[in-house]
């Protein structure tokens, strides 16, 4: 196996919902794994000598924009954090034109609907698991979140 056909997988790998590829013959062994980190990492163990690839994971030509998590300024000892508890698309409203469950300053009690996030066609209401004031509100309206992504910041009453 020369260098083109090693790059060719570890491009098919990075490009496709293929996680790992493992080709073993009698003369040397070749895994090609995806890490968390999008970093693909080809192994080549020849029967002498051992050489290990690194590429970057090549990025596909379409690929839909990924959203990335607000970057959370320090946060105060005395805040607690709403968190998502499923992935989604997070709304601040039942519907456009309604005002939001919630804004900057407003009283929560346990209890009280706070957003609703869409998973699979189904809109779920998340409600405030404790009493305090919103401090500020992490994610904007209509954007996807991750399981266990802040989404407001409450101080205690």
């Amino acid at each position: 196996m020369d260098l083109r056909e090693i790059q060719a997988l570890i491009k098919f790998v990075s490009t496709n919902a293929v996680d790992e590829v493992e080709i073993s013959r009698k003369d040397f062994k070749l895994l090609i794994r995806k890490n968390p980190a999008q970093v693909v990492t080809a192994t080549v163990a020849a029967p002498v000598a051992q050489q290990v690839i690194s590429a970057p994971a090549v990025s596909p030509v379409a690929s839909a924009p990924v959203a990335s998590a607000p970057v959370a300024a320090p946060v105060a000892d005395n805040l607690i954090t709403i968190k998502s508890p499923m992935v989604g698309t997070f709304y601040r409203s039942s519907n456009p034109e309604t005002p939001s469950f919630v804004n900057v300053g407003d009283e929560v009690k346990s209890g009280k609907v706070v957003c609703i996030i869409e998973a699979m066609k189904l809109f779920n209401e998340i409600e405030s698991e404790i009493n305090g004031k919103i401090v500020k509100v992490l994610v904007d309206n209509a954007s996807p979140v991750e399981y266990d992504q802040p989404l407001f910041l409450v101080e205690p009453a």
